[in-house]
């Protein structure tokens, strides 16, 4: 049975493509990829793989109504926050309770937060002196990161890695794991 996801990214869309080549021959269709920023690299990646994308400012994704009759016509069974860095509003947690996940580049609840994605997450591992950093994979609430863990990998941290270095180790956790953990919870749905 075919299940249904939406991407919600703002970025270089690095994840969000992963996923896109993941899924690619399966029953799990990518119905549309979500953004809030016209110049975000997810934009080319929807349109190189030939799915729908909706770009949205603040008015409609404030405006309940309209946003969930936007992604009404989708179907949706999971949406996935791939570098989003937009708080979810509390109508569309309630509609897709326990159906909307992030991924974040720490061990939640180390470095969460307002403002806490991408190289200042990273810099502030290196600048704490962590032995260990990872990735968290967790549902969304009204809070930044604060939603229930599914799944956290860790990684060891080197003195002498670089908040680069850090990036490029987790990176390679965010493509081995987020596939898999979506593909594990659409099986549960």
């Amino acid at each position: 049975m075919q299940k249904n996801i939406a991407i919600f990214a703002s970025g270089q869309g690095t994840n969000a493509a992963n996923i896109i080549d993941y899924f690619s021959d399966t029953d799990v269709k990518i119905r549309v990829v979500l953004t809030n920023n016209p110049n975000a690299g997810v934009v080319k990646i929807a349109n190189d793989n030939n799915i729908p994308i909706i770009i949205f400012d603040k008015n409609l994704f404030g405006d309940s109504e309209k946003f969930l009759d936007t992604l009404q016509d989708y179907d949706l069974d999971l949406l996935v926050l791939a570098g989003f860095l937009w708080l979810i509003p509390p109508f569309l947690i309630k509609k897709y309770k326990n159906r909307i996940i992030n991924i974040h580049p720490a061990l939640l609840p180390r470095y969460g937060g307002k403002g806490m994605y991408g190289m200042r997450v990273h810099e502030a591992v290196k600048s704490s002196g962590d032995a260990k950093t990872g990735i968290t994979i967790h549902f969304v609430n009204e809070n930044y990161d604060e939603g229930d863990i599914i799944f956290q990998k860790e990684i060891d941290v080197d003195l002498s890695d670089s908040p680069e270095d850090i990036a490029q180790n987790i990176h390679k956790l965010e493509y081995k794991y987020f596939p898999l953990i979506i593909e594990k919870l659409l099986k549960e749905y």
